[in-house]
């Protein structure tokens, strides 16, 4: 006797749920393999610009930097050397401390950067688990990048009490036409890091992800 035929899936029944992405582990590894390789790549870079770029190594102490008085005299702890020139017009490696945030922004705020920093890695979680899919590995890659930046800084605001920077991008290039930005005439003033190089990226690649993405 025949086994009877199987009766074919309801109309309209529902496709089984996707799985979360906090429960894929290549999500998990795209993950923190981006966020170990940039908070790597930030703190590594540093050690090596303040052992060798001013001639000599630079040794950052959190003591110091507490005892001087006016944040914007921080870098005064850095002895005077010429910046390393690693391609003309295109960038420079110079030695810089900072008491402040992105473009030496707000200098003496800085428990009010670590806890923004602890927030923003809070909400980065929160995008991995809550808005990216198991499968958007460029995504994860690009909140690595995320977290591995803003970790980088932070130790360095509670190790050192300040962050170290180095990466001088178009050092000396002016605005044409004598133009001159926020009473600069210099289109790129400002020294960074790699975290901060990081972080860019990072936003850039979640920026593309949200304008690609539908309205969920």
């Amino acid at each position: 006797m025949s086994e009877p035929s199987p009766q074919p899936a309801a109309a309209g029944a529902a496709a089984p749920a996707p799985q979360p992405t906090w429960k894929s582990r290549r999500a998990w590894v795209v993950l923190l393999v981006a966020l170990i390789g940039s908070l790597a790549a930030d703190l590594g870079s540093k050690a090596l610009a303040f052992r060798y770029v001013a001639g000599r190594p630079v040794h950052v102490s959190r003591s110091d930097v507490l005892s001087v008085g006016d944040p914007r005299l921080t870098n005064a702890l850095i002895p005077a050397h010429p910046p390393v020139v690693v391609v003309p017009k295109v960038l420079d490696f110079t030695l810089v401390l900072n008491p402040g945030a992105v473009f030496g922004t707000g200098p003496g705020w800085r428990w009010f950067f670590v806890g923004f920093t602890v927030v923003a890695i809070g909400f980065a979680g929160l995008m991995f688990a809550r808005w990216s899919g198991p499968r958007d590995h460029w995504v994860h890659a690009g909140i690595g990048m995320l977290v591995g930046g803003g970790l980088g800084n932070l130790y360095d605001r509670l190790v050192y009490a300040c962050v170290r920077d180095f990466l001088h991008p178009l050092p000396g290039v002016k605005w044409p036409f004598g133009l001159r930005l926020l009473g600069r005439d210099e289109i790129w003033p400002y020294v960074s890091n790699v975290a901060d190089a990081l972080l860019l990226v990072g936003i850039g690649i979640l920026l593309v992800f949200l304008w690609r993405s539908d309205r969920r």
